[in-house]
């Protein structure tokens, strides 16, 4: 910490790029309050920082574009109105919140000597990571329980996954990921409160796909057990992605931590993940790509007008 005197503002330089440690916004000392934190840098050399800029600001670009046209061919094609659609719509806007609450940051502590962040900038990013990142986990959990629905209660799929259930479905999840992070305001409360309520939604998808396992075993046609497969497939993939990277980069043992490590699975955590999930979703899912080249098309004929 550099203390250089009294009416000048303290820092505390952290190895992290990202400002996500859950003491930030609130650490007090017995001597002193911190009001100011820096970021390190990934590379003291000025080039190095210029390309990664370039790079992780194509992938936020890619990641924003995907997950916008994601949303947007769901909400114009009333073929996609459906329940799997309108859980993927919602985790479309999630994305981007998601990473609209880090990337710019971290674009400009790459490029400017301004590298700082005040402490209440620290919280009010602390807030947005936090709220959009509990609310996805919830998200995710629900996606699961309409597949477990789809595959284990097809004849009453209809009745139970209405579009008033999946409305408040999706209302709990932001909802919860509101209420979790503004309601409480001390950092240890916060953490605790902050993993159970990324736990809890885990624990429901591994009981959704555990139920869904046995079904699809039981099935007598090897086509049925396909099918049903292929429609979890993509979700199945977006949360390991999610849960897995989340659980390298925070669960691992102090001892096996490094700075240039760190940095990267901050990297691939916050902006790999949410740049490959629309990926995923549109090259595994035809009608999803059938879609999104109709949004596409649309937006060439108003252009040409």
């Amino acid at each position: 910490i550099l203390n250089p005197g009294p009416t000048i503002v303290t820092e505390k330089y952290f190895e992290n790029t990202l400002c996500m440690t859950f003491n930030c916004s609130l650490w007090q000392d017995n001597s002193m309050s911190v009001k100011r934190f820096a970021f390190a840098r990934f590379s003291e050399v000025t080039e190095q920082c210029f390309l990664l800029f370039t790079l992780i600001l194509l992938m936020f670009l890619a990641s924003l574009t995907g997950n916008a046209l994601i949303a947007t061919a769901i909400w114009t094609n009333p073929v996609l109105h459906t329940p799997m659609y309108f859980f993927l719509a919602n985790l479309s806007l999630l994305e981007i919140g998601y990473t609209c609450s880090v990337i710019p940051k971290m674009l400009q502590s790459l490029v400017s000597e301004a590298r700082g962040i005040s402490r209440e900038g620290c919280a009010t990013q602390m807030f947005f990571f936090a709220f959009f990142g509990i609310s996805e986990c919830c998200l995710l959990a629900a996606m699961a329980f309409d597949r477990y629905m789809a595959i284990c209660s097809p004849l009453h799929y209809a009745t139970r996954m209405s579009r008033g259930v999946c409305v408040h479905l999706a209302m709990v999840s932001w909802g919860v990921g509101c209420m979790t992070t503004s309601s409480v305001t001390s950092p240890h409360p916060v953490f605790a409160v902050a993993i159970l309520c990324i736990s809890s939604p885990f624990l429901l998808i591994i009981a959704s796909y555990g139920r869904i396992l046995a079904a699809v075993l039981s099935m007598p046609s090897p086509k049925g057990r396909q099918k049903a497969l292929s429609t979890c497939s993509s979700h199945l993939l977006v949360v390991t992605l999610f849960y897995g990277s989340g659980s390298v980069t925070y669960l691992r043992p102090k001892a096996s931590h490094s700075p240039a490590i760190d940095k990267l699975l901050a990297l691939f955590y916050t902006v790999v993940t949410s740049m490959l999930n629309p990926i995923i979703y549109s090259l595994r899912n035809k009608e999803v790509k059938a879609a999104l080249r109709r949004t596409l098309d649309k937006k060439k004929v108003l252009t040409h007008r």
